[in-house]
């Protein structure tokens, strides 16, 4: 399979700080996989910094990276949103978000100090935190008949593949996920199965 096993992306929560002219910036970047996940963070950091004039972010999601935004908050166009991206980029991660708030200090910096700026808190931020490599699964849903059950059981205890939000009931459902290089293996054995359905969740 041609595509990519593997991404790289960060742990945990982490910051950065740079400052400027008595204005306060401060980086955040976290692991995010979707829009909607990254608006519950955003929402978190503007609550714990009430104070701050703007919160600028980027994210970069997906296995092929193809879907990302910036956003300048209220500062010039591209002073902001775009040296974040630029900074997830540069490190070529994915499945990240990245925010930074500023402080205002009282003295305008221009639009080149504003991007030499949140450049700067944005790399700070990715610099402090642990980067990993993260593999790549295919998530599926296999929906079967009971008749079935310890066919699909034995299958993934033969490949060693863990489960999630499983209903065991004359209809079954649960929730796995593969590596790529073993998808069109364990498909094909599911598919054997007569009364085997599988629906994919994604690839992440």
């Amino acid at each position: 399979m041609s595509q990519e096993s593997k991404y790289r992306t960060v742990k945990n929560l982490s910051e950065g700080l740079y400052k400027e002219k008595g204005s306060k910036f401060i980086g955040y970047i976290q692991a995010c996989y979707n829009e909607e996940q990254a608006k519950e963070l955003l929402d978190n950091w503007r609550k714990s910094n009430r104070q701050a004039g703007h919160l600028c972010y980027a994210y970069r999601f997906g296995v092929d990276k193809t879907i990302y935004r910036s956003n300048d908050d209220g500062e010039p166009s591209n002073s902001a949103g775009a040296p974040i991206l630029g900074q997830i980029n540069s490190y070529d991660l994915s499945n990240v978000l990245i925010g930074v708030v500023r402080y205002y200090g009282g003295t305008k910096l221009g639009v080149g100090g504003l991007i030499n700026a949140y450049r700067t808190a944005a790399k700070e931020a990715i610099e402090n935190a642990l980067i990993i490599e993260k593999e790549i699964y295919k998530w599926v849903v296999i929906r079967f008949e009971y008749i079935d059950m310890p066919n699909v059981m034995n299958l993934l205890k033969k490949h060693n593949l863990e489960m999630s939000n499983s209903t065991f009931e004359l209809k079954c459902e649960l929730t796995t996920y593969f590596k790529l290089d073993l998808v069109e293996v364990i498909e094909d054995e599911l598919k054997g199965l007569s009364t085997v359905n599988i629906d994919v969740k994604g690839i992440y």
